[in-house]
């Protein structure tokens, strides 16, 4: 199912302050917040999809990322396979509660304060991945091996004996103005409200060890240099069985030798001889979809660019497809026979053989422009 714009799901322009992005976001959250529709699915996931748009748009960067690809530039699509490091499919209201409490204020529960032990999160993994033009079109399925965090089996806990399971401790202070009471994480647990009873040989403290794991990676056509892909919950492991990191993905696009990109659409040049510009001709040239075949008009000049429509790369934004341009060079030849020197000379005064320009032939600049209209 397609996402919804992040602007409509807050209910604001495109050039909404970031003040009217809160004060929308603030909005939907009290109407959606579990405390106020408790056991409402539809509620709780459009609570999800506010804090989700609210996540982007509130974050410069990642706002002008989304203006500019939309969804697929920040991330937008839950789970594995969709692109950046945005997304709330995995998140629970702990998470967001977490992340935005400040938002709701005095409204709910979720707005702050001691919540209990916390829920540690694995750290997230980055690789690379290399993409040919194709591949990029097209998508693909990638396997990779990559060394994580694995909570090691075995591994089992204990209830923190300074903090009694709060994750907190609490000190308190005598001052000139009488007793202070202060509350902060607490130094042998680090907040988790368990420690190891039983860690197996080669695990760290934390009951994790390293392994090598084989993921499969699923990339969506129109992936791009530099893309960022988020693999949900194939980072490292969490202690003690807390929510595992992600695997991010950049992707880095591999150069073709004959075809080059510039933005969604693609580039080749093609080399024809003397003979074949005058009388006209066909060639079979590669394209990211496979090989076309392509008619040479008789008289064509050097430096003409033939069009292929919708032969380039799909939109980020999703709105079709580049163009293929090919760029005809007449190629020189730098060693001739006798005969084939002969008969050059034989034409050299020849009235067909002269340059007539119409004063129609477009100029360099003209054919750049044409490039971009």
């Amino acid at each position: 199912m397609s996402k919804r714009d992040y602007y409509e799901v807050l209910g604001v322009s495109k050039t909404a302050s970031d003040a009217e992005i809160k004060k929308a976001y603030r909005k939907k959250a009290i109407k959606y917040h579990p405390d106020k529709n408790p056991g409402d699915k539809e509620a709780e996931e459009k609570f999800k999809e506010a804090a989700e748009a609210y996540e982007v748009l509130s974050d410069a960067n990642k706002r002008a990322r989304y203006d500019q690809y939309g969804h697929a530039g920040v991330g937008g699509a839950a789970g594995g396979g969709g692109f950046g490091g945005g997304g709330f499919g995995g998140m629970n209201m702990e998470d967001i509660f977490s992340q935005f409490g400040d938002i709701f204020g005095g409204h709910f529960g979720g707005g702050g304060g001691s919540r209990g032990p916390q829920q540690f999160r694995g750290s997230n993994l980055r690789i690379r991945i290399k993409l040919n033009l194709e591949e990029m079109v097209n998508g693909t399925t990638k396997t990779v091996k990559v060394k994580k965090m694995k909570l090691a089996p075995g591994v089992t806990t204990k209830t923190c004996p300074t903090c009694n399971g709060s994750g907190a401790q609490v000190r308190v202070m005598n001052t000139m103005f009488g007793q202070m009471q202060t509350q902060t994480t607490c130094e042998t647990c680090q907040g988790l409200g368990k420690i190891a009873d039983k860690i197996p040989t080669g695990a760290n403290a934390h009951g994790l060890i390293k392994e090598e794991e084989e993921i499969s990676i699923n990339i969506p056509a129109g992936a791009r240099d530099g893309i960022q892909l988020s693999v949900r919950g194939k980072g490292n492991d969490a202690p003690f069985g807390g929510t595992p990191g992600d695997l991010l993905v950049v992707i880095e696009e591999e150069e073709d030798k004959t075809i080059k990109r510039e933005g969604d659409n693609l580039h080749q040049e093609l080399y024809i001889s003397f003979a074949e510009a005058a009388l006209g001709t066909s060639k079979i040239i590669p394209t990211v979809g496979g090989k076309v075949k392509i008619t040479i008009d008789k008289g064509t000049q050097s430096g003409k660019i033939l069009k292929l429509a919708g032969k380039g790369l799909p939109s980020l934004e999703g709105y079709g497809k580049g163009d293929m341009f090919v760029h005809i060079n007449i190629w020189t030849p730098q060693e001739l026979t006798k005969e084939q020197k002969e008969f050059f000379e034989s034409q050299l005064d020849a009235e067909e053989m002269k340059p007539h320009p119409t004063g129609k032939e477009k100029t360099f600049f003209e054919k750049v422009r044409d490039l971009f209209n």
